[in-house]
């Protein structure tokens, strides 16, 4: 009986101690908001920059139930992100395999990626416009063009990293390209691959952001540069807020 209770007590320790550290997040972050509420109530922080969080609160129920007119530029910015994540790391990824099988088009191609890889994606932005010209389908391409590298750079990583006995054996076997890509190298290069499409959709979202910052009429990045623009902080912080909970969503 008292190994049973002994083998059972850790379990039951370890979420006292998440309990515990829950709660004390918790309390730290009460005691930030009360401090910053009782500090533009008492004229110590300028309300105009600083928003009380009261305010804040008030502002999500204006701008997601009161107007609602968030939604239309949630649904836009999301659709921006989805649509440029799928279409940069399918282009990545196909590219990246393409590079990989063939000794020949990873000589030629190689190094022009790796160029367009240090060129700063946002200064080709205005370029991207330029070309595409204004509207849904720019931003798109800014997504696309920011999703692209970390798949490709990571999905060829990991074709590359395959182990070559196994290839050789493979090869021995008689298989083709295509049946040594997707018996070896696919399910090898996987969690690469993988870590490669996270860092991608972290990276759309921003994109997306930069892309609506440059040119759009609509998005959540038009949304908070309006609120932004006329002083209305509280909604403008609202914003940021959603926004980050968006970027820990995807």
């Amino acid at each position: 009986m008292a190994a049973a209770d002994t083998a059972l007590s850790p379990p039951a320790t370890d979420a006292a101690l998440r309990r515990r550290r829950l709660l004390n997040h918790l309390g730290i972050f009460l005691a930030l908001i009360l401090s910053w509420e009782a500090a533009s109530r008492l004229g110590l922080a300028n309300p105009l920059f600083l928003p009380r969080p009261s305010h804040i609160l008030q502002s999500f129920w204006v701008i997601f139930v009161a107007t609602g007119n968030v939604w239309f530029h949630l649904y836009v910015t999301l659709t921006e992100v989805v649509a440029g994540f799928l279409a940069g790391s399918a282009l990545g990824i196909a590219l990246a395999v393409a590079v990989g099988l063939n000794p020949l088009v990873r000589r030629f191609l190689q190094p022009y990626v790796i160029v367009l890889e240090a060129t700063p994606r946002i200064a080709v932005a205005p370029l991207i416009i330029a070309i595409v010209g204004f509207g849904f389908q720019a931003k798109i391409v800014i997504v696309m063009l920011v999703c692209f590298f970390a798949p490709f750079v990571n999905t060829l990583a990991g074709m590359l990293a395959v182990n070559r006995d196994g290839v050789e054996l493979m090869r021995s076997l008689g298989a083709s390209k295509w049946q040594t890509f997707r018996k070896l190298m696919l399910p090898d290069a996987m969690p690469t691959i993988m870590a490669g499409l996270r860092l991608a959709m972290a990276s759309a979202l921003s994109g997306a952001l930069v892309a609506e910052f440059i040119s759009s009429n609509e998005g959540m990045g038009v949304l908070l540069d309006r609120y932004t623009g006329s002083l209305n902080m509280p909604s403008a912080f609202a914003t940021l807020l959603t926004l980050t909970a968006l970027g820990f969503l995807v």
